[in-house]
């Protein structure tokens, strides 16, 4: 497992985490009443507050923002992809078969699908939504990117309030 977070990480890196990043804070620190599965917690501090996992509040994202800068550097992407891939089939590290016919222009899309596949192979809740957001909340979270500039302004491809209101709604449902 340390292996496969160590080279998932690596990729996800190449590929740019940064508006992942930017929007997971107000994912997290916006939570209503969700609280993450039995056992995640120490048993005594389970039942003290709502609480949304970093890595969940950064992966929950992941699959609308990656589409979205897929564009920005295609290569990287697509090798994000065969490492999740990897890691999905125990390692074996044969390129995955795209479903896509020119897949540098789906490239967002293919790690998007490759990470919503190891989401429901772990059962992970996929989707803001499932943590209890709606389309009422989207302003509030758009609003809470936009102070995470140092994150937000290092993303392969710059995003604009409208472009972020867009990817949130692309995570409420996965």
């Amino acid at each position: 497992m340390l292996l496969a977070s160590t080279s998932a990480g690596i990729g996800f890196g190449n590929a740019g985490v940064h508006l992942c990043h930017g929007m997971s804070y107000p994912i997290a620190s916006q939570v209503k009443s969700y609280r993450p599965s039995s056992g995640y917690l120490l048993a005594s501090h389970e039942d003290d507050h709502p609480l949304i996992p970093h890595g969940h509040s950064v992966m929950v994202s992941a699959p609308a923002v990656f589409r979205f800068t897929g564009q920005a550097c295609p290569e990287r992407h697509l090798h994000c992809a065969d490492i999740l891939a990897s890691v999905r089939n125990s390692g074996r590290t044969s390129r995955i078969t795209y479903r896509y016919s020119n897949t540098s222009d789906y490239a967002g899309s293919i790690l998007a699908d490759e990470i919503l596949e190891l989401m429901h192979q772990l059962s992970v809740p996929v989707g803001i939504r499932t943590l209890g957001y709606n389309e009422e909340d989207v302003p509030d979270l758009v609003k809470g990117t936009i102070q995470q500039e140092r994150v937000t302004k290092i993303s392969p491809r710059p995003v604009s309030p409208a472009e972020l209101e867009a990817l949130f709604l692309d995570s409420l449902d996965e």
